[in-house]
């Protein structure tokens, strides 16, 4: 395994977690299909879940699908960089696919809560970047959730007050983006990846690159 991929640039680069986070409704979940739609060295992460598998779904391209005691084994053996229990269900990101990943120069996007962007910061420092979608206000929010139609009008009281709890972990990402249009808010966190992608100590090529460029020069 290299220590990086060729970058856009032709210096090679190690690749980074990109974590994208919001309340529900705030469009954390548009702006990540945006961002794999338009960012060919992108994938986003590969869960696995204990839950069972629904029709159409397919093994390690949805979820890689686990029973409990395989799950439990993973996670006291340190395959899995973060994990979670939802609805009695576990989730959990598998190591190797991500660290494959990024060797060979690619981003991984990570659409996961708070405590999850804490666990993968706690295992991963260098590699984690990670953003906070805020709604434009709590109004906005509840409208949004309302347009969705998929929930009832106790489901969205619920949302919104779990929405507070969740805002109140801001201070624990890198950068906020307030999403009051989804293009500005696209091409502001687009940028932030741009920007950390080009970040001296992820280029891991930059020596060499510029040694050579050096070496050109003294002929």
């Amino acid at each position: 395994m290299t220590d990086g991929g060729q970058g856009f640039d032709g210096v090679e680069r190690r690749g980074l977690m990109f974590v994208l986070s919001s309340p529900s409704g705030a469009g954390k979940t548009t702006l990540s299909r945006m961002l794999v739609d338009q960012t060919p060295a992108l994938q986003l992460s590969v869960s696995a879940t204990t839950r069972p598998r629904r029709p159409g779904e397919t093994d390690g391209k949805d979820y890689y699908f686990v029973d409990q005691n395989r799950f439990d084994a993973m996670a006291t053996n340190g395959e899995l960089l973060e994990w979670a229990t939802v609805f009695d269900n576990r989730y959990g990101t598998p190591r190797a696919p991500v660290e494959a990943a990024l060797a060979a120069g690619k981003d991984v996007l990570f659409d996961i809560d708070w405590q999850g962007t804490q666990q993968l910061r706690s295992r991963a420092p260098r590699d984690v970047v990670s953003v906070f979608i805020l709604p434009p206000s709590a109004a906005d929010l509840e409208k949004r959730l309302h347009t969705r139609a998929q929930d009832s009008d106790e489901v969205i009281r619920g949302r919104m007050k779990k929405a507070g709890d969740e805002m109140s972990h801001f201070d624990a990402y890198d950068y906020i983006v307030v999403n009051d249009n989804i293009g500005i808010a696209f091409e502001a966190v687009k940028s932030i990846l741009r920007a950390e992608q080009l970040k001296r100590e992820r280029q891991v090529g930059l020596s060499g690159f510029v040694s050579e460029l050096r070496r050109q020069l003294e002929k």
